[in-house]
């Protein structure tokens, strides 16, 4: 889930609350606001009704409050609400609460703001693939100014769950597989979020979700129990977490999931003492949707009451429709088993993050009708979502050359369904997306070549059906074309929360289709369309060209035409690993190596018998229009002490005809340790454009922060080990050159040191 927080209902709340003047005094200047004075002022009821959220629903009037609503608000019994949007709207619920309730405190309003509100965006795991963050941040920042238009405060994004099962239908929503290349991403989105000045009314809060270890679901089922190692849980699952709370996230959601038999709405191990204590983390926890309520199915909680007062002490500050902080916890405080002092600490978060947002100054900054008319889905919104779009796409296999086509070719088939489906291409959790806004793949094709150019549709088969009725019609066009650009894959509603799958093929007759095209003998280009990693092996030996994109958001046509027709190189790499077969999954890059590592010599290794153990395209992994050379690693040194610093240099350069943008990657391995380490770590990245011929020296800093494992199972113990390490440098997790150097010494380390890659380290949290 996500969460959005109103910007405009808290202002009006501190004025009433803390001084003699109505809301409606001529005041030159509103008076600070004292969180103390005002708790000091609430009733019990009052308290739990800051931390109960409330949800809206949409008619056919558009978005509406629950019945009831406005009755609860002037009660002081809702603190904020789910899923409303729009000016009027929220004005309106607004001025409820600071007008007609006792305390006039401001509502924060939440919604899923994942990858756009009206500007649909790149789904994230789309946007990882670009390797560039300042584009994240870019994004991120468009969704904040459109989102506070649209009055809303708090949205339940970034998503940034590590995900390693292709299975598992929100692999769509995160960053991938790698935790470091997650923690860049979360830090550059929580930044977009919120940056920008309190009193324009632009930033809206930010949360990161779901703590923690949603993504290892077992069988990738979507809400099942995750069993995570501890060491495993620190080191691969929380580094994203702690990057967000680095870069100053507002809030945190947990997740559905259990660990080590605790589910996470009541895990006050992690929750309390990790989250808060250990990471230092003063901010909002959300419960995800109903989450606390569920703790009675889980089996931990006999009933609502039970349920709450877990939460409660597991420090989770707001409920989500759930309805029992507002109700149940009002005897518990009364009896004594929930103290008093727990209550006024969720209270004082709240209200800290409504004063963050400058709601008590003017609780209507963010219900403007004009802003929100002159902010959403202006042109220079769309020149960005083109632009992340075609940095999202990654090239998986272009032999021959048979990318990029001319704009002159005589004639184009476009088969599949997907290649007119304007709402799958705005992806899963698309915002206000409206499909009538997308360019989608046909006519960002069609708009691109010359005049003269016979573009032809043939729907062939759709991904939910098995119908194999429309394959003559494909047929034809495909033998009457030049080429064939089979656009293939998901629908948006086969990824996403309650999305998992049991097979990583093409759905429905799509499959089918391809092979029969295939066999009209014409240049086929298959453009994919998925949330997930796809098992691609029949397509990998037989197409020539494939073009993964993902969903691109609304300007997914113009985005594809111009990797397509070359008017941009590609330059996306993987964020997360494609399997061979479904058989594979989980599989990532950083395995570690076991004692008997796969070996075609020896067949008592860790390898299949019906398949190699080796994926079809690793992390990493993307293919251009031209060819880089990379020079063999050169290090600062081949010794140094555990809190040295090392510098490791390497010469790219553009060998081929085309200009075009590089990841270059660098990776990481301890070789041995008093625990077993993974095959190699991501440790750096850097995204290089080059001309042809141009070469450039590149240079990458490691520090104790990249040599240093935990010594403790717990997280909270660094140390750095004597011995030698092996850097890989290269344009994929696999495609690497490598150099080795030693540290002399051990050391133990202070504090957790930073999750935050160092090439952002130096923006501002805001």
């Amino acid at each position: 889930m996500l969460l959005s927080i109103s910007r405009s209902a808290c202002a009006g709340l501190v004025l009433c609350a803390l001084t003699c003047f109505s809301v409606h005094a001529q005041a030159p200047k509103p008076a600070p606001v004292s969180i103390d004075a005002l708790l000091a002022r609430m009733t019990l009821e009052e308290k739990l009704g800051q931390l109960a959220q409330w949800s809206g629903g949409v008619t056919l009037t558009g978005p509406e409050a629950a019945a009831g609503s406005e009755k609860e608000i002037r009660a002081g019994r809702v603190g904020s609400f789910l899923g409303l949007w729009g000016a009027d709207t929220t004005r309106r619920l607004q001025k409820v609460a600071v007008d007609e309730s006792r305390l006039h405190i401001p509502l924060l309003f939440s919604f899923d703001v994942i990858h756009g509100l009206r500007t649909v965006f790149p789904v994230p795991l789309a946007e990882a693939a670009s390797w560039n963050t300042d584009m994240a941040y870019q994004t991120a920042r468009v969704a904040a100014l459109e989102a506070s238009a649209y009055g809303i405060h708090w949205t339940y994004a970034p998503m940034v769950d590590i995900a390693r099962d292709a299975r598992w239908g929100r692999v769509v929503e995160g960053s991938g597989e790698d935790p470091y290349l997650g923690a860049a991403f979360a830090a550059a989105r929580v930044r977009g979020f919120q940056s920008g000045e309190v009193a324009d009314g632009t930033r809206i809060l930010a949360t990161a979700k779901h703590f923690i270890g949603y993504g290892a679901a077992e069988s990738g089922r979507d809400y099942n129990i995750a069993e995570i190692p501890e060491r495993t849980l620190h080191e691969v699952y929380a580094p994203p977490f702690r990057a967000a709370i680095e870069a100053g996230v507002a809030s945190v959601m947990t997740s559905f999931n259990e660990v080590a038999g605790v589910p996470l709405h009541a895990n006050a191990d992690l929750v309390r003492d990790t989250l808060r204590k250990s990471w230092g983390f003063g901010g909002v926890v959300v419960s995800d949707y109903t989450g606390i309520k569920e703790l009675m199915v889980h089996g931990v909680a006999a009933d609502r009451t039970r349920a709450g007062e877990l939460a409660m002490r597991a420090t989770i500050d707001v409920d989500m429709i759930s309805a029992i902080y507002g109700s149940e916890m009002i005897d518990s405080v009364k009896r004594g088993t929930i103290p008093l002092s727990l209550v006024d600490a969720a209270v004082r978060r709240v209200l800290k993050a409504k004063q963050q947002l400058g709601l008590f100054e003017d609780p209507y900054r963010f219900c403007d009708t004009e802003r929100e008319r002159a902010r959403v889905l202006t042109p220079e919104s769309r020149a960005l979502a083109r632009t992340a779009a075609r940095e999202s796409i990654v090239l998986l296999r272009n032999e021959g050359n048979v990318l990029p086509l001319s704009k002159s070719v005589k004639s184009v088939a476009v088969v599949g369904a997907l290649a007119k489906d304007n709402r799958s291409s705005l992806g899963s959790w698309n915002g206000l997306g409206i499909p009538d806004d997308v360019v989608n793949v046909f006519d960002g094709i069609r708009a691109a070549v010359s005049q003269e150019t016979k573009v032809v549709y043939a729907q062939g088969a759709a991904p939910t059906s098995a119908d194999r009725s429309g394959f003559d019609e494909a047929e034809r066009a495909a033998r009457e074309a030049d080429v064939v650009i089979a656009v293939l894959g998901e629908t948006a509603d086969m990824s996403g929360e309650a999305r998992t799958r049991t097979s990583l093929i093409l759905p429905g007759a799509q499959q089918a289709l391809l092979e029969r095209l295939h066999k009209t003998g014409k240049p086929i280009v298959v453009v994919l369309m998925n949330g997930r990693p796809l098992a691609l092996g029949w397509m990998d030996k037989h197409i020539p060209a494939i073009v993964e994109s993902f969903f691109l958001g609304v300007e997914m046509g113009p985005g594809v035409a111009d990797v397509l027709f070359g008017d941009y190189n590609p330059s996306g790499k993987l964020p997360i690993t494609f399997p061979r077969n479904i058989g594979q999954t989980p599989i990532y890059y950083a395995q570690k190596r076991t004692g008997r590592p796969p070996s075609l010599q020896d067949p008592y290794t860790s390898r299949y018998i019906d398949v190699s153990w080796t994926p079809l395209y690793p992390f990493g992994y993307g293919l251009s229009y031209t060819q880089f050379q990379y020079s063999a690693p050169q290090l600062s040194a081949t010794k140094l002490a555990p809190q040295g610093r090392l510098t490791v240099s390497i010469n790219v350069k553009n060998a081929g005809e085309r200009a075009g943008t590089e990841v270059v990657q660098l990776y990481l391995r301890d070789d041995v340790g008093s625990t077993t380490r993974p095959v190699k770590q991501l440790r750096g990245f850097q995204r290089v454009q080059l001309q042809p011929g141009e070469s450039r020296d590149l240079t990458f800093t490691l520090d104790q922060d990249d040599f240093g494992l935990f010594a403790d199972t717990r997280g909270r113990e660094r140390v750095v080990e004597a011995g030698t390490f092996t850097v890989m440098i290269g344009g994929s997790s696999e495609a690497v050159q490598s150099a080795s150097f030693e540290v002399t010494g051990s050391a133990k380390l202070q504090g957790l040191g930073s999750a935050i890659p160092r090439e952002l380290r130096s923006q501002p949290k805001k």
